[in-house]
């Protein structure tokens, strides 16, 4: 290629390491805890499971927007109509304002741990550093990218520091809980709820964004080449990812599978547990990864609104318009004091609502090589996109039917 193969490999690094900030946010975290410390490291292939789902989703949208240089929602406002349209976008703009009300309460309830602010004073200071965030978006898309893949490494390295510092892990039930089974009490609905909420919709729509303004190829040789590049930025923003959910999960296991402990599943609890069993370095290691996890989704989650309501609707307002607008539900939720973990709870049973309206569209247009052209799934790919639609689809019609039933 004209700029050389090492110029193209470093230019197309750090879209599928924007879009792994969703599947390390706040939500994730209250589950991945509660899943440890319930039932040890029996869901350890869950965790696995889940993130080869992630990995093929989120391929499939990056090269969509590779191969014809429109992101996802552009490509649905050209393939169906304006009604069809016009609902894609309504239930998108109700998933991002679900998907930013759980990061920002995230972010602010890690600044809450950390430094002992009230909850509205941090969510605040969340507004102030989101918006100086996005506002690294005007000096070209890599400042944003460098910024979020910093806050990315603040969330691994305190994890890593986590699972070698908080107990011996037993590495035998580790790989013995690679093994595919369902055990009693609650694991089915734990299950669920990792899986189920593995596919975020926003990045799907937004990954497929990420790609358009990068590196043009003039030969199907050259398209070929960008693809390759991309599937290893996948596989490696995404399996970064996944490393980082099983070590939350491992930690639990480590720490909380014994008997007596309650609110593992709470992140203000986690974090006393952390500092009573391990000591202050883990609790504020706990405490600086969730801040870094909650700013970082949350400004993702804005820039994903963007992309949702320019491709849809081909309407376009100031970013920081937007964030201001998706952060009015968020902060109303921390000055009624409503509990942070029961509005991370129905947050994601929003989320899973837009789960199927993102899935399905990127199934149908990956398919088309009229659209696709050369970059068209294979029928292997296909098929297994068709699977894990599926299944995602399905799983979280059962987390909303569940959590109905719950609460009545």
């Amino acid at each position: 290629m004209s700029r050389g193969r090492n110029r193209a490999a470093l230019a197309l690094l750090g879209p599928a390491f924007v879009a792994s900030v969703a599947y390390v946010d706040p939500g994730n975290f209250a589950t991945n805890f509660a899943g440890g410390a319930e039932h040890g490291y029996e869901l350890v292939w869950v965790i696995v499971m889940a993130n080869l789902m992630a990995v093929l989703v989120q391929y499939l949208t990056s090269k969509a927007g590779l191969s014809t240089g429109l992101s996802l929602p552009e490509l649905c406002r050209r393939r169906y109509g304006r009604r069809v349209n016009a609902l894609l976008w309504i239930q998108a703009e109700v998933v991002a304002m679900a998907t930013d009300l759980a990061e920002f309460v995230g972010a602010a309830v890690g600044l809450n741990l950390v430094f002992h602010m009230p909850l509205l004073v941090a969510g605040l200071v969340t507004a102030v550093v989101a918006f100086a965030i996005l506002a690294l978006q005007q000096r070209g898309y890599r400042w944003f990218e460098r910024a979020i893949v910093a806050l990315l490494a603040l969330v691994g390295a305190g994890f890593v520091y986590l699972f070698f510092t908080a107990g011996t892990q037993d590495y035998g039930k580790l790989a013995g809980g690679l093994i595919p089974h369902i055990g009693g009490g609650d694991t089915l609905s734990l299950t669920v709820g990792i899986i189920g909420a593995t596919v975020m919709p926003h990045v799907v729509y937004l990954h497929s964004a990420l790609q358009t303004d990068r590196i043009s190829a003039t030969s199907e040789q050259e398209r070929r080449t960008l693809l390759s590049y991309n599937r290893w930025d996948c596989i490696i923003g995404l399996g970064l990812a996944g490393l980082v959910n099983l070590a939350m999960l491992c930690i639990a296991a480590a720490l909380f599978d014994k008997p007596g402990l309650t609110d593992v599943s709470d992140l203000g609890p986690v974090h006393d547990h952390l500092a009573t069993m391990v000591g202050g370095g883990a609790a504020l290691a706990f405490g600086v990864a969730l801040i870094a996890s909650g700013l970082s989704s949350s400004s993702v989650g804005t820039y994903a609104g963007q992309v949702v309501m320019a491709g849809f609707m081909n309407w376009r307002i100031p970013l920081f318009a937007r964030r201001a607008l998706t952060m009015l539900p968020a902060l109303a939720i921390i000055a009624l004091s409503v509990d942070a973990t029961k509005a991370l709870i129905y947050s994601q049973v929003v989320l899973s609502f837009g789960v199927p309206f993102a899935l399905i569209p990127l199934l149908l247009i990956t398919r088309d090589r009229r659209t696709m052209t050369d970059m068209v799934n294979r029928r292997l790919t296909t098929a297994a996109m068709l699977v894990v639609t599926a299944i995602i689809t399905g799983l979280n019609v059962y987390l909303i039917y569940s959590s109905f039933t719950w609460s009545t």
